[in-house]
């Protein structure tokens, strides 16, 4: 799709361009529109292919506020499942953890981030807001200048946009960081010698909240999207291949390491989507380069084991769009001056948070039979430590953000 407002001559010209068309872009730009802030999008992929993206589906309460905020939290309200607590499995028992209680009344919610991204593109099609999917070849230019501009090849033509501003929203492999001269970085990354194993399957979830199961024979997840439809996880070596694993051997595997009643609770069927993913954690510094501003995936990746990456993004977006505000309506750039160094202490954090999540619940292949007691001492220790669990849900609901 190609919005129709958008000027197909070249030397157009808007506020602020933005390159990415997931949520955090969607998002960016729908929080400036409603503040009167012009915007592009411009997506190298096509818009179902962005919408085939299965992403993360947890999400805090302050991306909930936000999405408010943009006009586009209606649905998430309507079809999105509010958790309270999150269960930890070990030593083939289940213990649950009180989010609510334990944060003063906070929860999470459930709902893809497929159908945000949905939403978001929605709400700026029904404004005739300008974005271009498909576009091809996409170059930064001249963002350590006053007049930065965007280019790309749309239909075999060249087109140009000038800015004032550039976003760069298109994830870890976008254009947006690469096009950052490498000395200018300062790369901060970890590698886990493991993968995620997942399986999408219209069956009911095994229980009315997450799982999250430490085992011997490797880590599993139990999570869902809807109440009818569930998304598990098994940990799984990087040398393996999605191809040597049927939907049953999945499914028994799965079985395996869940403790006995959810074992038992288990409802199986073919799968709709499986696939491998790796983990890592991934920091970039500084997250502002001139006129140039980098939010999500394209300056960090966490794990998924804390469910903070879509979240993190949303952070970014909600900092970089008052920011982007403030200087439009009070000619002030103290806010995109403190962007990079307000959203990295937030990335800092929950970067831990998702490394310490990750090592908790692991098999680690150089981890001996001491360090797996000492994983069990410590997951014993936080079921029955209300500081220690409190600590946890802190987190897992969401650290306030700075003001």
């Amino acid at each position: 799709m190609q919005a129709s407002s958008f000027p197909s001559r070249t030397g157009a010209r808007t506020q602020v361009a933005i390159v990415g068309a997931g949520p955090a872009g969607l998002l960016l730009a729908q929080l400036l529109h409603r503040a009167g802030v012009a915007t592009v999008v411009l997506e190298q992929r096509s818009q179902e292919h962005v919408l085939g993206r299965i992403r993360a589906g947890i999400i805090e309460q302050v991306t909930q506020d936000l999405l408010d905020e943009a006009g586009v939290g209606q649905r998430m309200h309507r079809e999105g499942l509010v958790h309270h607590g999150i269960a930890l499995a070990f030593a083939g028992r289940r213990h649950r953890l009180d989010l609510h209680a334990l944060t003063g009344g906070r929860a999470v919610r459930v709902y893809g981030q497929t159908e945000i991204t949905r939403d978001l593109m929605a709400a700026r099609e029904a404004a005739g807001l300008p974005t271009v999917y498909e576009a091809a070849e996409v170059q930064l230019h001249g963002f350590d200048a006053p007049h930065p501009r965007v280019s790309w090849r749309e239909g075999g033509q060249l087109r140009e946009l000038a800015c004032d501003f550039i976003a760069g929203c298109d994830g870890f492999h976008g254009i947006s960081r690469a096009s950052v001269p490498p000395r200018a970085l300062a790369v901060f990354e970890r590698l886990y010698p493991f993968g995620w194993l997942g399986l999408l399957a219209d069956t009911p979830p095994v229980s009315d909240e997450l799982i999250y199961s430490n085992h011997a024979r490797g880590f599993a997840l139990c999570s869902m999207r809807s109440p009818t439809r569930s998304r598990h996880y098994l940990q799984c070596s990087l040398a393996d291949r999605v191809e040597r694993w049927s939907d049953d051997d999945f499914w028994d595997e799965l079985r395996r390491r869940l403790d006995p009643a959810a074992a038992e609770a288990l409802v199986t069927g073919p799968s709709l989507e499986k696939g491998i993913a790796p983990l890592r954690s991934f920091v970039v510094e500084p997250m502002r380069f001139g006129r140039l501003f980098l939010a999500g995936d394209a300056a960090h990746i966490v794990p998924p084991t804390g469910a903070k990456g879509l979240n993190l993004a949303a952070s970014d977006v909600r900092y970089l769009s008052r920011a982007l505000i403030e200087h439009y309506a009070e000619r002030s750039d103290a806010g995109l001056d403190a962007y990079s160094a307000r959203c990295l202490r937030r990335v800092w954090k929950a970067e831990r948070f998702s490394w310490h999540m990750t090592s908790l619940l692991h098999r680690f292949p150089d981890t001996d039979d001491f360090g797996h007691k000492l994983q069990e001492a410590e997951l014993d220790y936080l079921v029955h430590s209300r500081a220690a669990a409190t600590a946890l849900a802190e987190n897992y609901v969401g650290l306030p953000l700075e003001d």
